[in-house]
Order: C-alpha cells, then sequence, then structure tokens
C-alpha cells in the first residue's frame, strides 16, 4: 500500500430534470472568462457509450449507497452527526471523499433521467419508480452530510470522531481540503442536476470557513498553507463559477501558487518539490500533479493568466511526449503511485490508477477549452476507450484500481487495492464513485461552440445544442463509432440569416477519411484538417446532412526506441482503440512465448457474441521455443564466450493465430495471461 491514498442503449435521448433544466459541464465559463471554446449542451442517445453509461446508471451508480454503508463512510456521517453511536471505521482519513463523489455521479444521473432500459414502454412508471428512487438516496444522504457539519462550516469525520476535533494540523496526509474539494464538487453537480440548495448551503459555509483560515501571512489568515492531495482548488474555481463569490476564485489562485514552496516538506509526491510556474515536467503522485494542473487551468481560463496557461501547455506536452501509455494511462511507479522518470513505461509493472485516467480526462479538456486545440481532445479520446474504461467491468460491479498493460504467464495476485483482477470494492475506494461520476457526466466532453459555430470533439450518437453568436444550434449525430468509422450528422436547428462552422474533429491517428455534404463528397487532399479541425462553413438550413467516413483499418504500433521495456515489440490498434491479447482466447499455452508476425496484415473480425459485442482483430504468429538453459535463464551473447555456452535464435515453433480484443474488455472472463506490447521476434 502507498504511505496513504489519493481520492482520488436506448432509442431515445435522456431528458434533463425539469426542476434545474439542462446541467452545465464540470467546466463552465465564468464571468469574463478567457476561454476559446464554451462546453455545448449534450445527450448520449445510443450506441457505445449509452451502453456503458446504462450499465452505470443500472448497476454501478445504485449499489453505492450499500457499498457505502458496509464499509463504514455513512456509519461515520451519522456518528458525527450525533444520531448514532460507534468508533470511526475505515483505514484512512479520506472517506469522506467517497461518499461525495457517490453523490456527485448519483446527481449527473438524476440529471439524465431514469435507465431507458427500465422504462415501462405505456406508462413510463418503472423509469419514474427508479429516478425517485435515487432520488430519495441522494437526499437522504444530503441530510445526513448537512447534520455532520459542524457550526462553522467544518467537516471532516476522520478528525472529528478520531482527532478530538484537531483541525488543519496534519496538512500533509490529512485531505481536509480534499474531501472539502469533492463536497464542493457534489454540491455543484446537486445544484445544477435538480436545482436544489441544501448541499450548495453546505459547501458554501465549508469553502466560507476554510477562506477564513488559509491566506498568506500578510493577510492576517492563520494558515498559511496547503493540502498534501490537490482537489479543493478546482472545486473552489467551480464553486464560484456557480455562486459568481470572486473571493473563491481567488482563494483556488492562493493554493495553486502556494505549492512548491516547502510548506509540505518539500517532496515532489505532493507537488511541493518546486513552484509550478516554474516546473519543467510532470512528477509525483500523478493524480496530485493532474488535478493540480487542472486548476491551473480553470484559473488560467478565468483570469487570463498567460504564464499560467504557458505552464500548463508544457507541462501536458512533456507528459504526454515521456510519459504517457499507449492507453492513455499515467503512473508508472506502484510506489507512491508517481510518474516515472522520461520514458519510463513498464508494462506489468505499470500503475496507471483509474483515478489517473480521469483526472487526465478533465484536465485535457479544460485545455481543450482553454486552446481550443484538437490534440488535447484526442488524448480525451484516448484514455476514455482505453486507460479509463479498462477500470470498470462490463457488468459494472468490479473494479481496476491499477490498469497494467501485461498480466505475465503464472502471475501469483496479491490481491488488494493494486491487484490486476477486478475487486468488488476497495479498502481505498476512490476509483469506483470516481468512474461513476465521470461516466455520469460524460456528456459535458463532447462537444463546444464559440462564435464561429459548433466543435464536435467526441463521435458519439446524441444530439449537441449550442449557442453560436446569439443563435441556437443543434446538431445529431448518428455512429457506430469505436466499432465503425461512418458519423452521420443533421442539422435540426440553425439561424438562417449567417453562415457558421461545424467542426469536426478528424483524430491523431487517422490517415484518411473522407466527407459528404449535400451532394458532395471530398476526401483529404480536397478537405484538409487545419489543426486537426475539418471546418465546413456555410449558411446551413434545417434538414442539412453530413457524413464523415474515418477509415478504420487496424495498424501495428510502435514506441519510442528509448522506451526500453517494449523495444523490439508492436502494439495492435484500430481506430481509437488499444487491443491486447488475452489468455482465454489462447488455449494450449501462455502468452509470454507469442510472437506477431508483421509481415501479415491484421485483419477484423465481428463478434457480437464476445464480451458484449465487440470488433476483434487477428494477426498472425507464432510460439517461441527457447533453448532450455536449465538453472540459468541467461546466455551469452557471443558465440564461444568463456563459459562455453551459445546463443541460440528462438526457432519459430508453432504458428498460431492471434486474436487481440479491445484492451478495455480485458479481466471479464477467466484469470490469466494479458499483454498489450507483443514482440516482433
Amino acid at each position: 500500500m502507498p504511505r496513504t491514498r489519493p481520492a482520488v442503449p436506448s432509442a431515445e435521448c435522456s431528458t434533463p430534470l425539469e426542476a434545474g433544466g439542462a446541467p452545465r459541464g464540470p467546466v463552465r465559463l465564468g464571468e469574463g472568462a478567457t476561454t476559446a471554446l464554451a462546453p455545448a449542451t449534450a445527450e448520449v442517445c445510443a450506441g457505445f457509450w449509452a451502453v456503458r453509461r446504462e450499465v452505470n446508471a443500472r448497476t454501478s451508480v445504485p449499489q453505492g449507497p450499500g457499498l457505502l454503508e458496509s464499509a463504514g463512510n455513512l456509519h461515520n456521517l451519522r456518528v458525527a452527526a450525533g444520531t448514532a453511536e460507534g468508533e470511526f471505521r475505515g483505514a484512512y482519513p479520506f472517506v469522506d471523499s467517497d461518499v461525495y463523489k457517490w453523490l456527485e455521479a448519483a446527481s449527473w444521473q438524476l440529471a439524465q433521467g431514469a435507465s431507458h432500459a427500465d422504462t415501462d414502454e405505456a406508462t413510463g412508471r418503472l423509469a419514474d419508480e427508479k429516478t425517485g428512487r435515487l432520488a430519495d438516496e441522494v437526499e437522504r444522504i444530503v441530510a445526513l452530510v448537512a447534520e455532520a457539519q459542524q457550526p462553522d462550516g467544518y467537516l471532516n469525520t476522520w478528525f472529528q470522531l478520531l482527532k478530538g476535533g484537531e483541525r488543519y494540523q496534519d496538512l500533509r496526509w490529512g485531505h481536509e481540503l480534499y474531501c472539502a474539494g469533492h463536497l464542493i464538487q457534489a454540491a455543484v453537480a446537486h445544484h445544477r442536476a435538480t436545482g436544489r440548495t441544501e448541499l450548495l448551503q453546505v459547501a458554501r459555509r465549508f469553502a466560507d470557513h476554510i477562506d477564513s483560515v488559509f491566506g498568506l501571512p500578510e493577510s492576517g489568515k492563520p494558515i498559511d498553507g496547503v493540502d498534501g492531495h490537490p482537489e479543493v482548488e478546482t472545486a473552489l474555481v467551480e464553486l464560484y463559477r456557480e455562486t459568481g463569490e470572486r473571493r473563491y476564485l481567488d482563494l483556488a489562485g492562493y493554493f495553486v501558487d502556494r505549492f512548491g514552496h516547502g510548506l509540505l516538506g518539500g517532496e515532489a509526491y505532493c507537488q511541493d518539490r518546486v513552484p509550478l510556474r516554474e516546473a519543467t515536467n510532470v512528477e509525483g503522485h500523478a493524480v496530485r500533479q493532474l488535478y493540480l494542473l487542472a486548476a491551473a487551468t480553470d484559473l488560467a481560463a478565468e483570469t487570463g493568466d498567460a504564464e499560467l496557461r504557458s505552464v500548463a501547455e508544457r507541462l501536458w506536452q512533456a507528459m504526454t511526449a515521456t510519459k504517457t501509455h499507449l492507453t492513455g494511462g499515467l503512473g508508472a511507479h506502484h510506489d507512491e503511485e508517481d510518474f516515472g522518470d522520461p520514458y519510463e513505461l513498464p508494462n506489468e509493472r505499470a500503475y496507471c490508477e483509474t483515478c489517473a485516467a480521469i483526472a487526465s480526462i478533465q484536465w485535457s479538456w479544460r485545455m481543450a477549452l482553454l486552446t481550443g486545440e484538437t490534440r488535447y481532445s484526442d488524448l480525451i479520446e484516448r484514455t476514455l476507450y482505453n486507460g479509463f474504461l479498462a477500470g470498470v467491468s462490463l457488468d459494472g460491479e468490479r473494479w481496476l484500481y491499477v490498469n497494467p498493460l501485461q498480466v505475465r504467464d503464472g502471475h501469483t495476485d496479491s490481491g488488494g487495492d493494486q491487484s490486476a483482477r477486478r475487486t468488488r470494492w476497495f479498502r481505498c475506494a476512490c476509483c469506483p464513485p470516481n468512474a461513476m461520476r465521470l461516466l455520469a457526466s460524460l456528456e459535458h466532453y463532447l462537444a463546444s461552440t464559440d462564435a464561429g459555430g459548433l466543435q464536435i470533439h467526441q463521435y458519439v450518437s446524441g444530439r449537441y445544442t449550442g449557442d453560436v453568436a446569439g443563435a441556437p444550434v443543434t446538431v445529431t449525430a448518428e455512429t457506430d463509432y469505436p466499432w465503425h468509422g461512418t458519423i452521420g450528422l443533421t442539422v435540426e436547428q440553425t439561424p438562417t440569416d449567417r453562415p457558421w462552422a461545424l467542426s469536426l474533429r478528424i483524430p491523431q491517428w487517422c490517415r484518411e477519411y473522407r466527407v459528404r455534404c449535400g451532394d458532395t463528397t471530398y476526401d483529404r487532399t480536397d478537405a484538409p484538417a487545419a489543426d486537426g479541425w475539418l471546418r465546413l462553413e456555410r449558411s446551413w438550413a434545417p434538414g442539412d446532412q453530413v457524413v464523415l467516413e474515418l477509415v478504420l483499418a487496424p495498424r501495428l504500433t510502435e514506441a519510442d526506441p528509448r522506451v526500453d521495456a517494449v523495444r523490439g515489440c508492436v502494439a495492435i490498434e484500430r481506430g481509437p482503440l488499444v487491443y491486447c491479447l488475452e489468455q482465454a482466447d489462447h488455449p494450449g499455452g501462455g502468452l509470454d512465448d507469442l510472437v506477431i508476425d508483421t509481415t501479415a496484415p491484421p485483419a477484423v473480425k465481428d463478434r457480437p457474441d464476445l464480451l458484449g459485442g465487440v470488433v476483434t482483430v487477428v494477426a498472425g504468429g507464432y510460439r517461441r521455443s527457447t533453448p532450455d538453459r536449465g538453472w540459468w535463464p541467461y546466455a551469452c551473447a557471443e558465440s564461444g564466450a568463456s563459459t562455453g555456452t551459445t546463443t541460440d535464435a528462438p526457432s519459430t515453433g508453432s504458428s498460431v493465430e492471434l486474436t487481440a480484443i479491445p484492451y478495455y474488455a480485458w479481466a471479464n472472463r477467466q484469470d490469466g495471461g494479458m499483454r498489450v506490447w507483443l514482440p516482433t521476434g
């Protein structure tokens, strides 16, 4: 265990609750914002992500209260509220945050309405009942949180129950502000989704308390300090956006700029080695680093701070160039859950925590809005389909905390949070409710608008609505992406007195595409993408259609030669999906001896019967037959060396058909080996 743990299909579109209206996204422009793009309102209607969200709505989110009850999180709040007796239950000081993340997930789910798969077609009664039950659970837990809050706004059951009410004496490990951040984010989501203010009032009291305590010495505040785990900073910016209270934004800025000044002992682990504005690479605990950078990006958007924007762009580029796994996963080390050195990207020992993937998506979306550049949405796509989605089982009941790129033959798993096997819950349960809240709010990461038009960042069957220079624009999309590359778009609502641009992201991996507007078809030569955007500008009319065809073909990917762990290997990709081999598809031997034949082009095979329906990639290969070296697995590199041994080239052995499945679907069948990177010899 680390020293402490981080917080870390329906045919119809869902309809937001009338009480609160359509929820605004996790990132929303505030007054005076300088962001290039504003999030568009989106609805996920069908297809791949509708299925994953349906599982989240039907299975994962409803499980939350029972799991939080059995783990003791709700018990702690009742004891703090004085409505129950007992001792604190749980191993960590941040267990309250799991409650808040679930509340955020459930609130976004309420904004979507009930699961359509559970709707009675005649009356909708079942859907209403399920929505009502979830709403009742949310309000019950909101009331419990309010009861546990102390009169001055402070709230943390670990310190209230175990530490005699002692506050802010262990900022390095105590996670008090971290928990406050997740409470604030839950409150904003609850207010936007339902229109109710009870949890928002709790969050504001806590934020006001924090504002009265923390600040620079010259401000007269008693504590100049930051939390060992950044998180409250993004929450305070969001609270400013929701309330218009500038002091919340200023407080977020104070916290961001005080990291790196030795207030926590000067360690990179908790982002305290160097001030953020001076940093040249990402380092330390991955989730901590990413949450801090998300906050810095928010501040750059709200204040126009050019230096913070430059820092964010510099560090994002350094991270993606040298410290990001093929799956979008982040975090090379199990020890301290941190980034490694540049190009230190191991396979079986990769940490790639699910929470880090979520934090990466949150940060990259802020960067996409701030800059308007497609590379950030390219990384979001890669991480969503691979590094993040692998963390959730297909049935929505089991989870991966870590997401390695290889599980060796004969792997012995010790269990626990760092297991390579899916687990029902964790002692440190940061990942499951975090994944729930991302899936429940996914529509906020799909599209944006500016004065010039509407931008589609992710290809999901749904409806996208935004404001273009004061006029409403609505576009619907239909697609079977990522299995097939055709995306059909229809303009539903548009001003007819002015032109605007429908901008479609051409993914970084895409080498060939075609686009049809009306009766005219263009290829990439006729309609080149500028900086990743294919911009179609014209005067539109309701009913106008566009069809984008992204050519999906399997490809073999090589890593930079400085990535020692995968030198001499390739990985299989198709569209946005990274593929892997699993033992379940290769009976008769393990995976460690398999070699891919790169001279034979891989082929695709539709498998509606497999893993909920996937497209597999089939490739040629063989099973190595290596010499038996007896008690010593090494041999001299040169023939005739002094030991008398020789290095025999591996025999090609027997031919094997390699079946690769999408990485996100691994570990949903039997236990066994898995690998993403495949030796070529």
